[in-house]
């Protein structure tokens, strides 16, 4: 992958979009699990309790309009694009930073944990196959995503990389799935991730490396129509432009031999 400063600001833009828009719909989408048969068992954790009911009361027309299975899947469908943007992002911010050694190791662990998962929502949503993909991509997704994410901040925190927030988030991920799901549902658990590579992308694509490729495109670019416009101008008055005239053996400049 090598994206363009260009396409970089569009995922960063994307991952920020993204990350904001789960941490809102994604506790409807738990909302809509709870009315599920397999979901109510949640609501005898308290913390859930306290703030799922009267949220399910609020928004009762935005969980009745179809059945609680139904409504469960359709809202389900919001964690693939989520999922996307902060695998996109994540991407990109290795695309620029060219980690080595242990962090570049971390990296594609996790990379590859992110894909995974991806593809995971989308079978699990997106078509029939809701147990098998949550069995053979989300579990190992989710596993390879935890370790590789662990790994991976506790690299950048070595190594001090910025922004330290994403460092931070990635080291705790697996304390804060523990916490989230004490909460929400399951599916919140992709909320550190997002937020994480949302600020990380946003730092990669606005930093001076980002700032100096866009000068450097913008210096060629003006090199090359100048150059484009010396050319033209000669063209069009048709003289010559590197030739020289000898002088002549009689020119007065020279004078005797």
């Amino acid at each position: 992958m090598n994206a363009s400063p260009h396409t970089q600001q569009l995922v960063a833009r994307f991952a920020l979009a993204m990350a904001i828009f789960a941490t809102i719909a994604g506790q409807l989408h738990a909302l809509a699990r709870f009315e599920t048969v397999d979901g109510r068992e949640d609501l005898e954790l308290p913390l859930t309790r306290a703030w799922a009911e009267p949220a399910a009361d609020l928004l009762r027309p935005l969980l009745d309009w179809a059945g609680a299975d139904t409504v469960y899947l359709t809202y389900g469908k919001i964690w693939f694009p989520v999922f996307a943007a902060f695998t996109l992002a994540a991407f990109v911010v290795y695309q620029r930073r060219r980690p080595v050694g242990f962090e570049k190791w971390a990296f594609r662990v996790a990379l590859t944990g992110y894909v995974v998962a991806t593809a995971s929502t989308f079978g699990e949503y997106y078509t029939p196959y809701l147990d098998e993909s949550f069995l053979f991509l989300g579990l190992p997704g989710l596993l390879m995503t935890a370790l590789g994410s662990t790994a991976l901040g506790i690299a950048q925190l070595r190594n001090r990389s910025r922004p330290m927030v994403t460092a931070i988030l990635l080291v705790a991920f697996i304390p804060l799935v523990l916490a989230i799901t004490e909460v929400t549902s399951m599916g919140n658990a992709a909320l550190p991730l997002a937020w994480a590579w949302a600020f990380a992308v946003r730092r990669v694509g606005s930093g001076p490396q980002a700032q100096s490729v866009v000068l450097n495109a913008a210096s060629k670019a003006a090199a090359g129509a100048s150059n484009a416009s010396r050319r033209t101008n000669s063209s069009a008055s048709g003289a010559p432009t590197s030739r020289s005239i000898p002088a002549s053996s009689h020119s007065t400049e020279i004078g005797p031999v």
